[in-house]
């Protein structure tokens, strides 16, 4: 995991209900939530969202939630009618709560689990000990004061949120990438040793003891060096009694680190230990009808194994994505459902509208080109879905003080403040099935290096 600036996560329109069907649904949801089922927000119909075909397979389906975006009106609709479980993204992290010793900020944090309760929705708490995004006071201790404040710290976050998580990171990204299968340096492993992870969580159970506890790392997906070291260490601590309850695996995918072919063999050796595994931090780059099959693939090997409680994607929208130049999310900058959108749902046996036809007419994606001090260029391909189109129309959307200065390939028109602009073909934009075209554009950085979002494309 890198640090994830704002991502994030708002309303169904008001039903009337006579007053017995009320009660009827008050005790629906109360049977659900004493047999351990979240019931889910929302008037969509049972399995046409995201959360609710996940919860008719058993699963939550949630997403990453920054606090900063539950002001924005889509932003909110689209949590709120999709997602049955919400992970803060930065939140709660340590340096967000903890910035000066023994001081504790909930605020942010408390926001996000407000709503979600508000909501009916799950949490998962992200992250207790973790190498990044820790204030320096942290780094300074010596081995003695580190351990004492490294177990107050969860034991405080725990305790303030006692009863309201239902899993939490415990510790994450402790292991070293590459083939050694070695911790990773931190000023934990560095001053604590081996033994920080398992004093971890035995303070995080007796500081929740309801709470499920989980071990979280990325590229640990397919069975490597990596995930053969972390899955040695969950053996170890069934074996020896530690509470562990639960294995998170980030899966965050590209062309160069796509979803591997042994997946679902892999978190079903996890889940053979005896824990639950669950996708934590799900996003794939790409666009169309590869990005598509990979999103299903991955829904598709949690469902086959009985112990993948859940999925977690990092983020409602490309346009707060931490990779959004890669627009790896199910929703794009317009928040228009994407062809994977409709490939998870379809995984999850849930049926909808979709992003319209079940394959979108038309996909986009950006990459940048030359890169100056002041400036670089983009370039944005549009491909055809599985039909020929005669036409097709995307916007750029670039960040203020940015401006594009020049663009071609293409026709543009501008929004009222300059930052949205709108291409559609110079001339004839037909593509037949599963053919590209492409255009580009200078951005003038004004002191924002920003990469451009993209909204969904609109065939003709």
């Amino acid at each position: 995991m890198v640090t994830r600036t704002s991502i994030g996560p708002v309303s169904a329109s008001p039903r009337r209900h006579s007053r017995t069907h009320t009660a009827l649904v008050l005790g629906l949801t109360a049977l659900l939530a004493g047999a351990g089922v979240t019931a889910l927000s929302g008037t969509a119909d049972a399995a046409s969202t995201l959360g609710s075909a996940a919860a008719g397979k058993g699963r939550y389906f949630g997403t990453a939630v920054a606090a900063n975006h539950l002001g924005e009106t889509p932003y909110v609709s689209t949590l709120d009618t999709e997602f049955g479980s919400v992970t803060p993204e930065n939140e709660m992290k340590w340096d967000a709560v903890e910035s000066t010793r023994n001081s504790f900020t909930f605020g942010a944090a408390d926001q996000i689990v407000g709503h979600a309760q508000g909501k009916g929705m799950k949490i998962r708490g992200h992250t207790l000990v973790w190498h990044s995004q820790l204030p320096g006071w942290v780094s300074g201790l010596a081995a003695g004061d580190l351990r004492t404040a490294m177990n107050n710290h969860i034991t405080q976050v725990m305790q303030h949120y006692k009863g309201q998580i239902h899993s939490w990171d415990v510790v994450n990204e402790a292991f070293q990438d590459g083939s050694s299968g070695a911790r990773r340096s931190s000023p934990f492993q560095d001053k604590l040793g081996n033994g920080f992870i398992e004093e971890a969580f035995r303070t995080a159970r007796a500081a929740d003891p309801a709470a499920k506890l989980c071990y979280n790392d990325y590229n640990t997906d397919g069975v490597n060096a990596k995930s053969n070291a972390v899955y040695a260490m969950v053996k170890d601590f069934k074996a020896r009694g530690v509470p562990i309850d639960c294995v998170g695996f980030q899966s965050h995918f590209n062309s160069a680190s796509p979803v591997p072919g042994d997946y679902q063999t892999n978190l079903q050796r996890f889940a053979d230990l005896g824990v639950d595994v669950q996708i934590t931090e799900l996003d794939i780059e790409g666009s169309g009808t590869s990005q598509a099959t990979s999103y299903g693939n991955v829904v598709k090997a949690c469902l086959a194994v009985s112990r993948c409680t859940g999925i977690t994607v990092w983020g409602v929208t490309d346009k707060y994505s931490w990779r959004s130049s890669g627009t790896p999310l199910l929703f794009d900058g317009n928040y228009a459902k994407k062809p994977a959108y409709d490939a998870v749902l379809t995984a999850l046996g849930g049926s909808g509208s979709g992003s319209g036809g079940g394959t979108a007419a038309c996909s986009v994606s950006y990459s940048k080109a030359t890169e100056w001090s002041d400036r670089f260029n983009g370039t944005v391909t549009v491909t055809a879905g599985g039909s020929a189109i005669s036409g097709w129309s995307t916007t750029v959307t670039v960040t203020p003080p940015q401006k594009i200065s020049a663009t071609w390939n293409g026709t543009p028109t501008w929004d009222s403040g300059g930052n949205v602009m709108t291409m559609k073909p110079n001339g004839n934009g037909t593509l037949a099935a599963g053919a590209s075209t492409s255009f580009g554009f200078t951005v003038m950085k004004n002191g924002s290096g920003a990469a451009p979002t993209l909204g969904s494309c609109t065939a003709s």
